[in-house]
């Protein structure tokens, strides 16, 4: 995208501001303006993709336990191998799928139940026997696991393209980038949108779309509307160029630990949830975390415990209570829509979730019921909370 689409001296008005920079707020962009609705700002308080979506892990997958967050997936994937296309940008996609290792019965019933439903829908994911599970990821041990999991078509990509290619597409059309710039403050008359403050001037709209990650529980704060999100830091890290050189493997996930690990150039790329992590908004990456690291995967994956690193990175997870995304329209101020909460998932649902955004922007039924990840459902008395999903 060229440095005459971005600036600081924001416009005085705008039909529709999306605030967030991001893999969502990008997306967002590129298919309203793809759809005709150009009369966009976006405003990101850094560069694009310098939140969460910066973060090189990029995994893709439709393996999830409930047909919408299936169905998510499933779509968001097809957009990426699309992509060269449309918006047309290489965005590095890998098709070496997602495999999950299982250490339980309990596991494996659960797993296979998901496999059902997955395959109803088109996914071909299946359950696979732990020497199957080897030869697809050869360094792994078997002993404990009583199965696995496995989806061809899922894989990774990286982060960073896919922001810069859909930016680039949507600036082309006519989206505005308002970069470093950062929102102070939304105002409304009555039940409508009118203006967003921001450190670079004030911008008059009747439509505010919240795509600020770790940060929309603040955002939504400004307009008076509660997105229950808090920011968990998630760590990761590269391993030294490996030689001889690494196999290609697929995006390998031990379940019980949430341990995973996948091809980076000329090595491997580690990661893992810490348990413990409190939440906030520090990313600073830690030699603690990959110690953590090397102790839980030295019984699964016992050659990476000893690998050298060469870096390694820190990134806000924005999760909510049920670990499912939060998207929608505001019922009691309609010119906020909403699009957060992804627990981790942001990326890889992020094309389904552009075209869902512009549909409700446009008044039009999207290809799938949202109305479970209405941010309502955490109000007392709401009844429709979405199945928590596998991962």
């Amino acid at each position: 995208m060229s440095s005459s689409s971005t600036f600081r001296t924001v416009p005085q008005a705008a039909d529709a501001v999306i605030i967030g920079g991001g893999v969502m707020g990008t997306s967002i962009a590129f298919h309203l303006a793809e759809a005709g609705v150009n009369d966009i700002v976006v405003v990101e308080r850094g560069e694009l993709g310098c939140g969460s979506s910066g973060k090189p892990i990029g995994g893709v997958r439709a393996q999830f336990s409930d047909p919408l967050n299936i169905e998510l997936g499933s779509r968001s994937l097809r957009a990426y191998q699309d992509f060269p296309y449309r918006p047309g940008a290489d965005i590095r996609l890998d098709s070496v799928g997602y495999l999950f290792l299982l250490t339980s019965d309990r596991q494996a019933a659960a797993f296979g139940n998901s496999v059902r439903i997955q395959n109803s829908l088109d996914v071909p994911s299946r359950v696979i026997t732990p020497d199957e599970a080897r030869r697809l990821c050869p360094y792994i041990s078997t002993e404990g696991l009583v199965a696995a999991v496995y989806s061809p078509t899922d894989g990774h990509a990286r982060p960073a393209l896919v922001v810069h290619g859909y930016a680039t597409a949507a600036a082309r059309a006519g989206v505005r980038f308002a970069t470093h710039t950062g929102v102070t403050g939304i105002d409304t008359l009555g039940d409508r949108v009118a203006t967003v403050h921001t450190d670079h001037g004030p911008i008059s709209c009747s439509t505010v779309i919240c795509a600020a990650g770790a940060w929309s529980g603040q955002i939504g704060a400004m307009a008076g509307i509660e997105l229950p999100v808090r920011p968990v830091r998630r760590q990761l890290a590269f391993t030294e160029p490996l030689a001889p050189p690494v196999p290609r493997i697929p995006f390998t996930i031990d379940f019980s630990s949430s341990a995973y690990f996948h091809n980076s150039d000329d090595g491997l790329l580690f990661g893992l949830a810490d348990p413990d992590q409190p939440d906030g908004f520090d990313t600073t990456w830690t030699s603690e975390w990959l110690e953590l690291f090397r102790n839980v995967v030295r019984h699964r994956a016992p050659a990476l415990a000893d690998m050298e690193t060469a870096d390694g990175w820190a990134g806000l997870y924005e999760v909510t209570p049920d670990h499912n995304a939060l998207i929608g329209r505001s019922a009691e101020l309609p010119g906020f829509l909403y699009a957060t909460g992804f627990s981790g998932h942001g990326f890889l649902q992020a094309p389904a979730v552009g075209e869902i955004v512009r549909d409700l922007y446009r008044g039009r039924e999207p290809f799938i019921d949202i109305s479970p990840l209405s941010a309502d459902r955490f109000r007392t008395g709401a009844d429709s909370r979405p199945e928590a999903h596998v991962v």
